[in-house]
């Protein structure tokens, strides 16, 4: 049951995300996209509050519990991101905004831009760590938690092959070709970077 409700749940977030984003942008119905895309959260306080249920009834606790408990830290730490990178396509595509800005391909840009991305899922380990701790000890003693443990240290072994990508872009950082800047787009001469105005963003839209 657990494991149809993490389906349910990815299945539902992008139907939500899709009619969120429609209603926005084709219907300019700007309140129902924001009722919408409010429902989001719902989804992982569904899936948080049946997981917790499943194991007062007795339920051994399994991988299931653990792959649940890693879904909920991913989409706390990167539901908003994926949110806000969708809605600036969507106003590109569907209302005539301009272009997204791509992530920075070059030096130190790139180097800070990896580690933002580190922390979130720093960000998401922390929260199902969270979980799966405050499930073991509501286990207790008398119950099976290896699978529990099992899943913390997966959550640890991502932070950590995660920092250590990222760290290889700042020890290693990639030198931008000649006539191009750090974020990579070629730059004219006296030409300014300047941050696209305009953008539709959901920046009140948690996840």
């Amino acid at each position: 049951m657990v494991v149809a409700l993490i389906i349910a749940c990815e299945v539902g977030f992008w139907v939500l995300l899709a009619l969120g984003l429609a209603a926005r942008y084709l219907l300019k119905w700007r309140r129902t996209s924001v009722v919408l895309l409010l429902c989001e959260p719902l989804l992982e306080l569904v899936l948080f509050a049946v997981t917790a249920v499943d194991l007062r009834n007795g339920a051994e606790p399994g991988w299931e519990h653990g792959l649940a408990a890693l879904y909920i830290g991913y989409t706390v730490a990167y539901g908003h991101y994926t949110i806000r990178w969708l809605d600036g396509h969507a106003a590109h595509r569907l209302a005539g905004g301009p272009p997204p800005p791509k992530p920075p391909r070059y030096g130190t840009a790139r180097a800070l831009h990896e580690a933002r991305l580190w922390l979130r899922t720093v960000l998401g380990a922390a929260v199902a760590c969270a979980l799966l701790q405050g499930a073991v000890w509501y286990v207790g003693d008398d119950g099976d938690v290896s699978s529990l443990r099992a899943f913390q240290w997966t959550a640890l072994r991502a932070v950590g092959i995660h920092g250590l990508i990222a760290l290889t872009y700042a020890i290693w950082p990639k030198k931008a070709p000649a006539g191009e800047g750090e974020v990579g787009g070629r730059l004219e001469r006296g030409e300014e970077r300047r941050a696209p105005k305009g953008r539709g963003e959901l920046r009140d839209q948690p996840r």
